[in-house]
């Protein structure tokens, strides 16, 4: 589902970038005021020929401007068109947090487990992992198959693949385990602590 909703926003942003591009290539073009030759492939009646053309007439501009519905519409359109702007920024800014995670209790019910108790868990055990100096765990996915997010921060001393090998096999595990999960993928981005220079005598 999040692999398809990532691959629609590239799309979506894709053609709209080369919507604006090549619009704001016609624009340029018109606005250079080159010699007719060079306006090949553009379409009879094109409005930015010339530095002085508009997009839009006076005419037109002021076509529905009596009747009653006309600005009524125009803001209406224009607030919904914001809305769903503010909706998709939003969507995209959004941490995708897993509130709760469905554990198979044995009995074909199942049972609810906290989805930041887990995290809770998972975050206290990594940092208390040699060469761990900060952990930020967040669940995302699904109930059925969540994900653990993970971004450390490494001491100075730490060896990086050592840490992951050792989240891997110890925080992930327990956490798969005691959930009783077939599977939690884990995607861990590793940071370094910045310190200050050591003098040495």
């Amino acid at each position: 589902m999040r692999r398809g909703r990532r691959t629609t926003n590239r799309v979506l942003l894709g053609l709209t970038g080369v919507l604006l591009l090549g619009a704001g290539g016609l624009v340029l073009l018109g606005g250079f005021d080159l010699p007719a030759k060079w306006h090949l492939g553009l379409p009879g009646g094109w409005p930015w020929s010339r530095p002085d053309d508009v997009l839009l007439s006076a005419h037109t501009r002021t076509r529905w401007t009596d009747e009653g519905w006309w600005w009524p519409a125009v803001i209406t359109a224009l607030a919904v068109f914001v809305l769903l702007m503010v909706w998709w920024l939003l969507a995209q800014l959004r941490r995708h947090r897993l509130n709760e995670i469905l554990v198979d209790s044995g009995d074909g019910e199942g049972a609810l487990l906290r989805g930041r108790a887990l995290e809770g868990v998972v975050e206290a055990e990594t940092e208390s992992l040699e060469g761990v100096d900060r952990a930020g765990v967040l669940l995302t996915g699904r109930r059925t198959e969540p994900r653990v997010r993970a971004v450390l921060a490494l001491a100075p001393h730490a060896d990086p693949g050592t840490v992951v090998r050792r989240l891997s096999d110890e925080a992930v595990t327990h956490a798969r385990r005691s959930a009783g999960l077939d599977r939690l993928p884990a995607d861990v981005r590793l940071r370094a602590v910045k310190h200050r220079p050591e003098r040495v005598s």
